[in-house]
């Protein structure tokens, strides 16, 4: 990229940080086609540990294949390089394994959060991040109540890394990868109205079998991915502060606070750095516009 472009980008991203509190409260507000939303009903009580889902989503996704030797421990989190880990714990009605990612947020905190719209949640529902656009903030880091996003320290052209819910698979009319390939019906995927449907009646159903919440249906304002348990969620490492109110609410708050020269430094910061990459930048098409 030239200078003279360099500048004509900073001059166009630096307008729209000023209307940014503005952008991203809308944003931020309900979802109008939320019935459609797709999303992802994980049945802990079906869930073997066999990590099919984690085999599944690195071929899908071009990761590394993960570790087969790790042991399966409540400490287990998501990293650059594994979008999605089992957890074992041990809990009031035994030992139960806990498939864990993106949670895919009805109203996601990282998109509200992110200036420069990186971080963003398409009609769908899929919450996905795009490389071009990234200034390397991280502040959807900080604003993740799940502690999701991922950030590459070790890499010389560091990313934002987390699951997208295998979104182009959705485009192609193809399941998530995990839920493909889950042999034991654990995961299943449709609409997330229809999900919450099948949810209750299971618990309805088997009462004994359940616990009677699902989580997600309203945590942090709600989120894509739903869970069933026959232990209390609290024993599963599940956040259970979170309330019903969707973060991005707090986030607007935040940015309605922040002095308009603050919103201008990190449109500069992604000028210079477009500015810096040169034909680097133009050889990385990644098909992530």
């Amino acid at each position: 990229m030239k200078r003279r472009d360099a500048l004509k980008t900073l001059c166009a991203v630096g307008g729209a940080a000023a209307a940014a509190p503005a952008l991203h409260a809308e944003e931020g507000s309900a979802i109008s086609g939320e019935r459609d939303i797709l999303g992802v009903l994980v049945d802990t009580t079906k869930c073997l540990g066999c990590r099919m889902c984690e085999y599944a989503c690195a071929d899908a996704n071009g990761l590394p294949t993960p570790d087969a030797d790790v042991e399966l421990g409540p400490d287990r989190e998501s990293t650059p390089d594994q979008w999605t880990v089992v957890q074992r714990y041990e809990t009031e009605a035994g030992p139960v394994t806990v498939k864990r990612q993106c949670m895919h947020c009805l109203q996601p905190a990282c998109a509200t959060a992110c200036l420069t719209k990186a971080m963003y949640k398409t009609t769908d529902g899929p919450v996905i991040w795009r490389s071009r656009k990234c200034m390397g903030c991280r502040y959807c880091m900080l604003s993740c109540p799940f502690d999701v996003p991922k950030f590459e320290y070790d890499s010389a052209v560091p990313k934002i890394q987390k699951c997208v819910m295998c979104w182009s698979r959705l485009a192609e009319g193809e399941q998530p990868a995990c839920v493909a390939n889950c042999p034991a019906g654990a995961l299943t995927f449709g609409r997330r109205a229809d999900l919450l449907e099948e949810a209750r009646s299971r618990i309805y159903t088997e009462p004994d079998r359940y616990v009677h919440h699902v989580y997600g249906e309203r945590e942090a304002g709600g989120t894509s991915w739903l869970y069933l348990s026959a232990a209390p969620f609290e024993q599963l490492g599940f956040r259970t502060d979170l309330g019903t109110v969707g973060y991005p609410t707090y986030t607007k708050e935040f940015l309605y606070a922040v002095p308009l020269v603050l919103t201008l430094v990190p449109p500069f910061l992604l000028a210079l750095s477009r500015a810096t990459q040169g034909r680097d930048e133009e050889s990385d098409e990644g098909g992530e516009e």
